[in-house]
């Protein structure tokens, strides 16, 4: 009978910094669409430019800080991580708009090599903290913080932000606190399992059933030019480049979700909500169906791949997400309920409602009888007609009014499953480092596979900003239909590369 569980607590923390990690890197996906459209003026070009560089810094960074952490240890190498993030993630908030492409650039640069740092110590300290039978239970309970960072971006974002741009900075300040109080815990928390003085006997033996132990013996570090030739090591890797469709949903899904159906800023709390909601459940229940499986006697390589099929069935139907049809039309419904709205305005420095201008209404009925096949022509039309600040200002009323039908809750679903099933196959994925490497390469692996997956989003950012720029919405039917296809493609070659999941030991050697 265990008479501690202390490994829940350090779980707990693995949990709160993995939220702190995705609510910074999920702020210029609630943000774009009014960044791009309302204060920057973007391209769709610089939008991928602006993501292309997180994740060059990304895949640098999952390259080095797997090495690092494995050096420094779980310890000092996260803490050291989030400050890196932290910091980077505030700067972005100094950007002032004739250094705005270039200031994003490098301020989305420097977060993503911090943010490399989070999931190699996670990981390694999973590893460290939990027998394999409970990993990919855990790695499903702290990756679902991402979720958690996910959710919590969109719903404090427009508490803060207004729909034209104004207080956009405060975005990019709301986790600094947050991540000082989390790196004083860690430090003051965290030592090895065999070292804490909570755990005890009891529970460390069990952290340590179906690990393999150390000899005694200093072992060299295995760095990741040991454990880059191994087919062990491409496995993960290739799984990895699944990473490119999370990354899509998180940059851009707010984005499609904006060009395609007018959900701005106000409105993309809620649908972001569901996604990254049922993407939780997903990321917990993906670690307790590969955990139930293993209890009931299966190997853990049955296990494991028979988990990652079942969420390939979840997230294929995403697909189809962009047969959904939403027109918007400019008709004597819209005029007429738009002769009766108000905006806002500012009045001797007071904001108060008024009525639409005359002439504003007037502008607005040369588009009648024009019907538009997305959000984003329809926005085009209106700026063009009415001017960007009353288009502003009016765009709510517009989008709703203009728009043909709700059916974007239908695929705010389809984007919900896909990502439940992506983070479901995430949580069994992240646990084969751990099911197949001894815990001194660990970290290494990971961040070998982190580089891959950063690297595959960066050339899929490159060909969607480049597809849409010149083609418009239509190019988000290329994302989708690879976000639905990759998984199985990816499973296909990971079994074909570790078809019994065969364990190394201490010298990268397959244990007979």
């Amino acid at each position: 009978m265990q008479t501690s569980k202390y490994r829940y607590r350090i779980l707990a923390l693995l949990f709160v910094a993995t939220t702190i990690n995705y609510m910074d890197r999920s702020i210029i996906g609630v943000l774009g669409p009014t960044l791009q459209y309302k204060v920057f003026n973007w391209s769709d070009v610089d939008y991928a430019n602006i993501n292309i560089s997180f994740k060059v810094a990304y895949a640098l960074g999952m390259l080095s800080m797997g090495a690092v952490i494995d050096k420094l240890g779980s310890r000092l190498g996260y803490a050291v991580s989030i400050i890196i993030w932290s910091v980077f993630g505030m700067l972005h908030a100094v950007i002032q708009p004739a250094f705005g492409l270039i200031g994003f650039i490098l301020a989305r640069f420097g977060l993503g090599l911090g943010e490399a740092g989070n999931f190699p110590a996670a990981i390694k300290t999973v590893a460290e903290w939990f027998p394999k039978n409970d990993r990919a239970f855990a790695t499903g309970i702290f990756n679902a913080g991402s979720n958690v960072g996910a959710i919590l971006a969109p719903l404090a974002i427009p508490l803060v932000v207004a729909s034209n741009g104004d207080n956009w900075q405060y975005a990019f300040l709301l986790t600094g606190v947050f991540s000082l109080i989390w790196v004083i815990l860690w430090l003051r928390f965290y030592k090895s399992p065999e070292l804490h003085p909570k755990v005890s006997a009891d529970e460390l033996k069990y952290i340590q059933s179906g690990q393999n132990l150390d000899t005694g013996i200093e072992l060299e570090k295995l760095n990741w030019r040991k454990v880059l030739p191994l087919r062990e090591t491409w496995a993960f890797a290739i799984g990895k480049i699944t990473d490119a469709a999370w990354w899509f949903y998180l940059f851009w899904g707010g984005k499609f979700l904006f060009d395609q159906f007018g959900l701005n800023i106000k409105k993309l709390a809620l649908p972001l909500m569901v996604i990254y909601l049922i993407a939780d459940v997903g990321s917990i229940a993906g670690g307790w169906v590969s955990k139930y499986f293993i209890d009931k006697g299966w190997s853990i390589n049955k296990a494991r791949k028979t988990t990652l099929f079942l969420c390939t069935l979840f997230i294929l139907p995403v697909m189809f997400t962009t047969q959904i049809k939403t027109s918007f039309t400019v008709n004597d419904q819209l005029l007429a309920k738009m002769a009766s709205a108000t905006i806002t305005e500012t009045i001797n420095d007071e904001e108060v409602e008024v009525a639409v201008p005359a002439e504003v209404l007037t502008k607005l009925e040369i588009l009648k009888g024009n019907t538009y096949d997305n959000a984003r022509s329809f926005n085009s039309a209106i700026k063009s007609a009415l001017g960007t600040e009353y288009a502003s200002k009016m765009e709510n009323n517009l989008m709703d009014g203009a728009r043909s039908n709700n059916w974007y809750w239908l695929a705010v679903l389809i984007i919900a499953f896909a990502a439940g099933g992506h983070q479901a196959f995430s949580a069994n994925l992240f646990t084969i480092p751990s099911d197949l490497f001894p815990k001194r390469a660990v970290a290494s692996v990971v961040g070998i596979g982190g580089m891959i997956g950063a690297l595959s989003g960066l050339v899929a950012d490159f060909s969607l900003g480049q597809i849409l720029q010149a083609s418009g919405t239509a190019g988000y039917f290329f994302a989708f239909l690879g976000a639905g296809l990759v998984y199985l493609i990816c499973l296909a070659i990971i079994h074909f590369l570790t078809p019994n999941m065969t364990p190394l030991n201490d010298n990268l050697k397959k244990q007979i």
